[in-house]
């Protein structure tokens, strides 16, 4: 897999207006979300190219990251005649870019797509790195494939349209890019300050930092053999909690889900990879101040569990984590006892 070409701009409609030309599809078709739809297009709707483009639109939110909503987007670039040479332009967050990246990388075996992606957390995230995919049997991105855009357009514009909760979402993300980059990275990101106004510049700054820790990575380990793990961090309990919350129909927004994985896996790695408990506390603070908790009791414990065993990490029927040993130290391909798991999920509800 080549490097993916991601574009930041301050210009969305002339940065487009390029990638379009430079593809030069005999259809374009641009996928959008209720919500989307009426934030996002407005912004570049009225540009010169987007002329004649067939919009398509679907329900929002994670929930239906579905195969429904897949088949309703193959059926409209069907009933629309796309071809091979067609392109499809997600314009959203991480459901959008990952369920329409999907769609192009199937259907005719394969069109153009330009990601634009409209939250912090498909920005640092779902768009760039190649995974697409859908929620499947109630488990988060159980059917996908591997494959990159053709270019991921990145303007900040698009923060100022986003609430506080869909901010700090994806500023998770970034605090996992921190924990596996450098201490300088980790420090700063914690420094922050969401009470006050919310500087979009310094975000964007921190965010083109996060952005190139996970196409560094990326690009050496594009199908997740090897370093590309270290991405998970957090991911195998957070995935549990986003599942979890599903199955109440009460569903949480990934990277918080993430955020609270961290907070578990972190106090695994202080307890069987040595990660400094002081670092550690420092982070759980962050997280507990700024994500809350996800009210679970022990009585949970057994389907938290469970749920982690569906994730495609594991190996041997063995629960795997990606773990550190300090900040940007990696442990890949750790495992813990049942024991281990409950004690962590103690730690999550209870410590601090």
């Amino acid at each position: 897999m080549e490097k993916q070409r991601v574009i930041f701009t301050q210009a969305i409609g002339n940065t487009l207006a390029e990638m379009i030309e430079e593809i030069h599809p005999d259809l374009t078709f641009v996928l959008v979300d209720e919500t989307t739809e009426r934030l996002c297009l407005p912004h570049i709707a009225e540009d010169a190219c987007m002329k004649g483009v067939e919009v398509i639109v679907i329900p929002p939110g994670d929930q239906h990251k579905t195969l429904d909503s897949l088949c309703h987007v193959w059926e409209q670039l069907q009933q629309h005649r796309a071809t091979r040479h067609s392109l499809l332009i997600n314009l959203g967050g991480g459901m959008i870019t990952d369920l329409g990246g999907f769609a192009a990388g199937t259907f005719k075996r394969g069109i153009h797509c330009i990601n634009i992606p409209t939250t912090l957390l498909a920005m640092v995230d779902a768009s760039v790195g190649g995974k697409t995919g859908i929620n499947f049997g109630g488990l988060k991105n159980e059917i996908g494939v591997f494959r990159n855009a053709s270019a991921v357009i990145v303007d900040t514009l698009f923060l100022q349209s986003l609430d506080m909760k869909n901010l700090l979402s994806g500023y998770a993300e970034m605090l996992k890019h921190g924990l596996i980059s450098t201490p300088a990275m980790l420090g700063e990101l914690l420094q922050y300050d969401f009470n006050g106004t919310i500087d979009y510049s310094l975000l964007a700054r921190l965010l083109e930092d996060s952005v190139a820790v996970k196409q560094r990575i990326v690009l050496e380990d594009p199908t997740e053999q090897g370093l590309r793990k270290a991405l998970n961090l957090g991911h195998t309990m957070g995935h549990a909690f986003e599942s979890l919350a599903l199955r109440r129909n009460q569903p949480v927004l990934h990277g918080y889900a993430v955020a609270w994985g961290l907070v578990g896996e972190l106090y695994l790695s202080t307890v069987k990879t040595g990660f400094p408990s002081a670092t550690m506390r420092q982070v759980v603070s962050f997280i507990v101040n700024h994500y809350g908790k996800m009210d679970i009791s022990c009585d949970d414990y057994d389907e938290l569990i469970e749920l982690m065993t569906h994730d495609k990490k594991n190996i041997g029927g063995e629960i795997n984590f990606s773990l550190l040993s300090g900040v940007g130290e990696l442990m890949l391909n750790q495992t813990a006892t049942k024991k281990e798991i409950e004690e962590a999920l103690d730690f999550y509800r209870d410590g601090q």
